[in-house]
């Protein structure tokens, strides 16, 4: 609605207002509520990691965690939880919120392309999960396998580049967050952005990487939930002026006439033939693989999972997660257009499209919910940052650079320190970037540019032998330095100056990302075209890697050879049919369907419901069915497993000789075998 202008759609309480929020005296809960939603749930979710890890603590028998199990979850993880983990960590404070502003801005096009740009990383890094169970079943980290292959310099540059990508996370995740309990509450943007962290330190810090899975399930069903009663709240109620399908349809008409949209198809919102949306896209889906492949946090997943669960639980994630950003931004972006609701430019690139439309939806409930869902999201994702960050400082430069000798004991001590300084350390940064009047959409569209160059060296590092040092590191290098030029140049030329506004435009930002990506690849292929490696032992030296604790931890490093080379070949057929539905076959089958007529309208908002109702009941129900023996050990039900010694595995994976069982085996520290 522009400036000075009567509503649209009939709501006179809206004439003439330049904003939803005000100046900031207009809000719409007390500043107590975003101190009791931060505090309150920090320490719940504190006690009850507390719970879960003493239930698991009398389900293993009385073992206490080690390093190993602390960073790694003991290699243990199904494939239920760890596809609602994938959903979890990539699920940010800016997955509920810019996908809000992209429809906000675009129409339906914004919906589907946040979707669709964003699900193929995940089921395409089903292939990187199942391959470093291949590989490399006993790896920590990423960095790890990068150390192994290309030596000290590239674990440097690699560390450099997954480091800041976790720490632009954290920062989009805690700066999102904090504007809108600010905006929301009154609550103050500084307290935010620094309790935040410093809540999800506390229970990260007390259950390591395994209770960080399992409080991410619960974070993870709350937002299903949630998003589910938004969706049917806009679609099907008595809200005026919306509430069913045909009365959206009417108002979307009735904006698209008076307030077209540069680019769409007849100026309507409800069309993908939009040229901005689609720029979006080519952005989220290039941005979005640098994201998840400079990201310990997925291959952390990876190697957590057991062998079987690697490759399903990914594939399985991705599926789960469209349903996020596609059905909440189909409900609450489109009910913001649909209502007509005042919202400025300052407080759409903070991220408040969404908390604009749920306070009209559901009044001060739906305000609090999304408080609710945001802290979740970024608890839990932040979490899994925490984590990733945790494990890179402690196996790849506490451990080879500072401490060789350092044992199980004094790792895991490392490992919840760094948790702490890194919480603390992102929290200040977001504070510093608020200050400078960095915006989450301007962190959201330059991370992409920063990080993705890292993609092809990453992506090659479990896929093809013959890549040098050299080529790695000037790859990664190279292709980020040329990304920064080719964005400030392109801003320069089109937009003729350079600043915080010109820069965050969606054709710089997106030229800077290709050219991230397609540089470092250049460089990385043709190196290796002309200088090979001329003697790779790589995956053999992989399987060199060992475990970093003395004490007795899970053993779940091996499967049978061809069932994981079945498994990769599955991953690859459905990996690449998936990427192809989402990103060429659906967009395509739209075309003739120009605007959206109220059929096709109604077709595609019944399939947003029923696609997040069904993630909703898998990813409730499934790992609560695949834990069920846990549970039944944790409540007392059936017997803890016990720290009996395996008859199947010795400390090096060979089969025990018969002499084992006679009395040789006590003198042979033994890693215990679990599910």
């Amino acid at each position: 609605m522009p400036a000075g202008a009567p509503n649209l759609v009939g709501l006179t309480q809206y004439d003439n207002q330049t904003s939803f929020f005000g100046d900031g005296s207009n809000v719409l809960l007390t500043e107590g509520a975003g101190y009791g939603i931060v505090v309150g749930f920090g320490f719940f979710f504190a006690g009850l990691t507390i719970a879960l890890v003493y239930g698991d603590y009398r389900a293993r028998g009385g073992r206490h965690y080690n390093s190993e199990d602390f960073n790694c979850a003991g290699r243990s993880i199904k494939t239920g939880l760890i596809a609602v983990d994938v959903v979890s960590h990539w699920t940010w404070s800016s997955t509920l919120l810019q996908s809000s502003l992209e429809v906000f801005t675009y129409g339906i096009s914004g919906s589907f392309w946040y979707a669709a740009g964003a699900v193929v990383q995940i089921l395409i890094f089903g292939i990187m999960a199942i391959e470093i169970k291949r590989k490399a079943p006993k790896a920590h980290t990423v960095l790890e396998l990068v150390r192994q292959r290309w030596g000290h310099t590239a674990n440097w540059v690699f560390f450099y580049i997954c480091f800041l990508n976790n720490a632009i996370i954290c920062v989009l995740l805690y700066l999102g967050a904090g504007a809108v309990f600010n905006a929301a509450t009154g609550m103050s943007l500084y307290a935010a952005v620094m309790l935040i962290p410093l809540s999800v330190c506390v229970y990260t810090v007390v259950g390591g990487l395994k209770a960080t899975f399992t409080s991410s399930y619960l974070h993870t069903a709350i937002i299903y939930v949630t998003m589910m009663l938004f969706a049917f709240k806009v679609y099907s109620s008595d809200l005026f002026p919306v509430g069913s399908i045909s009365k959206v349809w009417d108002n979307l008409t009735i904006m698209g006439d008076q307030l077209p949209v540069a680019g769409n198809q007849g100026g309507s919102y409800m069309t993908i033939m939009s040229s901005g949306g689609l720029q979006f896209g080519i952005l989220q889906l290039v941005a979005s693989f640098g994201n998840v492949w400079a990201d310990q946090a997925y291959w952390q997943s990876a190697i957590a999972a057991t062998p079987a669960a690697a490759w399903k639980g990914y594939l399985l994630g991705g599926i789960l997660w469209f349903a996020v950003p596609f059905t909440l931004a189909t409900s609450l972006g489109i009910a913001a257009v649909a209502l007509d609701l005042p919202i400025s430019t300052d407080e759409a690139n903070m991220g408040l499209v969404a908390v604009a439309s749920a306070s009209y939806v559901l009044g001060q409930g739906g305000v609090i919910l999304m408080l609710i869902i945001i802290f979740m999201a970024v608890t839990s994702a932040g979490s899994a940052e925490m984590m990733a960050v945790s494990s890179l400082f402690t196996y790849d430069i506490y451990k080879p650079y500072i401490r060789p000798g350092a044992a199980g004991k004094e790792l895991l001590v490392v490992s919840r320190i760094t948790i702490f300084v890194f919480g603390i350390f992102t929290g200040g940064l977001s504070a510093i970037l608020y200050v400078a009047n960095v915006s989450v959409n301007f962190i959201f569209l330059i991370v992409g540019l920063l990080v993705s160059s890292a993609l092809p060296p990453l992506a090659f590092l479990l896929t093809w032998k013959r890549v040098p040092k050299g080529a790695a590191i000037a790859a990664a290098i190279g292709g980020q330095a040329a990304a920064i030029i080719a964005w400030l140049v392109h801003t320069k030329i089109v937009y003729e100056s350079v600043d915080i506004n010109t820069t965050q435009n969606i054709s710089p930002t997106m030229d800077g990302t290709i050219v991230s990506v397609g540089a470092s690849l250049v460089i990385c292929v043709v190196w290796t075209l002309i200088w090979p490696e001329k003697n790779p032992d790589t995956w053999a030296a992989y399987k060199s890697i060992e475990l970093q604790d003395e004490e007795l931890v899970v053993d779940h490093y091996e499967e049978d050879p061809a069932a994981m080379d079945k498994a990769l070949k599955y991953t690859w057929i459905a990996a690449g049919i998936l990427t192809i539905i989402f990103c060429i076959i659906w967009p395509v089958l739209t075309i003739p369907a120009g605007v959206f007529s109220k059929g096709y309208f109604s077709f595609f908002v019944i399939l947003s419901i029923i696609w997040g109702f069904a993630a909703a009941v898998v990813a409730i129900f499934l790992p609560l069915w695949e834990s069920r023996d846990v549970f039944a050990r944790a409540l007392g039900i059936a017997p803890p497993k016990t720290n009996a010694l395996p008859t199947s595995t010795k400390p090096n994976g060979t089969k025990p000789d018969d002499s084992a069982h006679h009395g040789k085996m006590a003198d042979t520290p033994v890693k215990k075998v679990v599910e």
